[in-house]
């Protein structure tokens, strides 16, 4: 019997070698018909892509001019590591990935691939169809990560950004620099202008302050609030939307605070306004000191005495105008009633004959103290509020020239 050539393994390889090169040629001359192709299938079976911009529509067919381009190198050289992810999508804009959505995308690289492989007989050398066939399946695994890659990487840049611009939406309104300018970036964050609004301000807690603003946002969502939010510093920031009720608005979210005080600003109309909320905050936040038992979370304006003694004007000025000068308008009797009651520790007896009238006049007169003051004379708090507010009242009746 004869024995069998030993040069047939090598020409087995050679005719190997001689079919892959052939099926190259033939798939480098058919890429330009198989993207045509692909892009024909996509306009009949993709509404989306149909109803997209004609700019929006040419980068997509670049790209998928470029998958087909890649697919040929990479068959060339199998062995050789591609960046498959660069080949492909880097024809596009990064913008592409907000047009179109991952889904989107998986649709288009799909359809692609199915294109090529119904091509596949014509395209492959006789006896080669198998090799081809393999080969693109292998392909499109790695197109599938490439894809997943491209989005994530996205999506990471658009939060890393997004990070950024909240930060400095936060900033503007804490430091009083809030324009029209943070109107636009604020919509872009999507907030979109809730009529309530308000900040609550405390201490950050240690560690990863993207956890505590994730933890913010997950206990926003869960309360149905807008909110914008930061770690400043030492302090942690939040601007609250959609909720008229300030002290249920800081409890839904005071969990992912430090301990000590957190305090709400006053609810304003808007953003811009939220400054005045931020700036009444952050001042009572410094006043804190003064009132160790203080309330958790804690009004602003229930700091109004602790804030004007650490010299905040705006408290100063807030207790004039909303206690004592209403008490001034409202008559003599009810400045001087309460002027002598709290001089006389709260005692309606000792208030009574100081003034020669009967207590139940003086009861009487405290009860419309309330009514001018929303403030309660009989309330230690209280009393103790509106005792500022009438010393400042008299110092500022002192400064006015006469």
């Amino acid at each position: 019997m004869p024995e069998a050539s030993p040069s047939a393994p090598n020409d087995r390889d050679d005719d190997s070698r001689v079919g892959h090169a052939a099926t190259l040629r033939r798939l480098e001359k058919s890429a330009g018909s198989l993207a045509a192709a692909a892009i024909a299938r996509m306009d009949e079976s993709l509404p989306w892509y149909r109803a997209m911009p004609p700019e929006n529509r040419s980068w997509i067919g670049l790209v998928a001019q470029a998958g087909i381009a890649a697919f040929t190198e990479w068959f060339r050289h199998p062995e050789t590591k591609q960046a498959i992810s660069t080949d492909v999508f880097g024809t596009a804009p990064r913008e592409l990935t907000r047009a179109i959505t991952l889904r989107q995308t998986v649709e288009m690289v799909r359809t692609t691939i199915e294109v090529m492989e119904e091509a596949i007989e014509e395209v492959a050398a006789p006896g080669d169809e198998a090799l081809l066939r393999e080969a693109l399946l292998v392909y499109a695994r790695e197109i599938a990560f490439a894809t997943a890659q491209v989005y994530a990487q996205a999506a990471e840049a658009r939060g890393a950004w997004d990070a950024r611009l909240e930060s400095l939406v936060v900033n503007a309104v804490l430091s009083g620099e809030a324009d029209e300018g943070v109107l636009s970036r604020a919509a872009a964050l999507g907030w979109n202008a809730p009529e309530q609004v308000l900040v609550v301000l405390g201490t950050a807690p240690d560690g990863d302050s993207e956890l505590t603003v994730d933890a913010i946002r997950r206990a926003a969502r869960h309360a149905r609030l807008q909110v914008l939010t930061g770690v400043l510093g030492d302090r942690l920031v939040v601007i609250a939307g959609g909720s008229t009720d300030p002290l249920h608005t800081a409890r839904a979210l005071i969990g992912p605070f430090a301990p000590g005080p957190v305090v709400v600003g006053p609810v304003v109309p808007d953003l811009l306004s939220a400054t005045r909320s931020a700036q009444s905050a952050a001042a009572g936040l410094k006043a804190c000191a003064a009132w160790p038992d203080a309330p958790r979370p804690v009004l602003a304006d229930d700091l109004l005495p602790e804030r004007a003694m650490a010299g905040d004007t705006t408290a100063r000025d807030q207790l004039v105008e909303e206690i004592y000068r209403p008490l001034e308008e409202a008559g003599s009797a009810l400045l001087e009633t309460l002027s002598v009651y709290l001089e006389q520790a709260s005692s309606l007896e000792g208030a009574a004959r100081m003034l020669f009238v009967h207590p139940n006049t003086v009861r009487y007169r405290l009860r419309r103290v309330t009514d001018v003051t929303g403030w309660s004379p009989s309330d230690v708090r209280s009393a103790f509020t509106l005792r500022t507010a009438l010393i400042l009242g008299r110092l500022s009746d002192a400064e006015q020239p006469l």
